[in-house]
């Protein structure tokens, strides 16, 4: 299930994402305490969280506030809006200051981290497409937090924007690769060691040849490369983290790369010259 963001009023989702004008102005229908948009925000996330995004609607979030869905649109004119805002409001989660002292490295790893974290503690927010920006305060200043920590590195322009754009994807694709396990396991009520055993033990009989055909596959299992270490975890969570770590090491290697590159004079048959290689550092 893909979400777009965006896909209500502009003019009435951005002035809710950015709380201009009265927003939060509204009935009070009868003793009970007030609605707001924040109240109606952190139902939604609470709905979204346990059931996930599928089960979101209007009519679920009034049913958790004691409120008809018709009562929420004074404040939130529809779904739409809604997902907007709560997925503006997760990111404010996120930390907006890392130390740096100890190097652009250990920062952006410090922030893979914590948006991993995020990712899985609202797991709906990867089904959220990240195509179309929310343009919200808080994605905003995600944004500006990761591009401070790496114009660290020196990197500067659209190679520093191809930079964080990179980290975001991919953090949010290894995060992914661990919530649609979970939310598999859910649904289907099968282990993923059920569902690999159940099908896994076929090969040999559909494919007798297997070893002929994926030589390198089955140099790979040889190899022990399938293993994971910690028999309690689910195997693809463990896959998941271990890919999420290397990646990431690599990531950060290939920005070192580019940076150490940069620097070096560029070699010329002639002898001569020595000007900066990679135009700049872009490769």
């Amino acid at each position: 299930m893909v979400v777009y963001a965006g896909q209500g009023d502009p003019r009435r989702s951005m002035a809710l994402l950015w709380r201009t004008g009265k927003a939060d102005d509204g009935p009070t229908p009868g003793p009970r305490p007030a609605l707001s948009v924040d109240l109606i925000v952190e139902a939604a996330l609470a709905v979204a969280d346990v059931e996930g995004m599928a089960a979101l609607s209007m009519r679920a979030v009034g049913d958790r506030l004691g409120r008809t869905a018709m009562a929420l649109y004074t404040y939130v004119p529809g779904k739409a809006e809604l997902i907007d805002l709560m997925y503006d409001r997760v990111l404010a989660e996120l930390p907006t200051d890392y130390d740096l002292d100890a190097g652009w490295r250990a920062a952006v790893t410090a922030w893979a981290e914590d948006f991993w974290a995020l990712c899985l503690r609202h797991p709906w927010l990867l089904q959220v497409s990240h195509a179309r920006p929310v343009l919200g305060p808080n994605e905003y200043v995600m944004t500006e937090t990761l591009v401070r920590i790496v114009h660290r590195t020196g990197l500067a322009g659209p190679l520093l924007w191809r930079v964080v754009g990179t980290l975001l994807n991919f953090v949010r694709g290894a995060a992914g690769t661990v919530a649609e396990a979970r939310q598999a396991r859910a649904v289907t009520g099968v282990s993923d060691d059920q569902w690999w055993q159940a099908r896994s033990a076929m090969l040999d009989e559909m494919a007798p040849d297997f070893a002929d055909r994926f030589p390198m596959l089955t140099r790979l299992a040889g190899e022990r490369a399938f293993e994971m270490a910690d028999p309690d975890t689910p195997y693809l969570e463990q896959e998941a983290r271990e890919t999420f770590e290397v990646g990431l090491a690599l990531l950060l290697d290939g920005i070192e790369t580019t940076l150490i590159r940069a620097i070096q004079p560029s070699p010329h048959p002639s002898g001569g010259g020595n000007g900066v290689s990679g135009g700049g550092g872009r490769t």
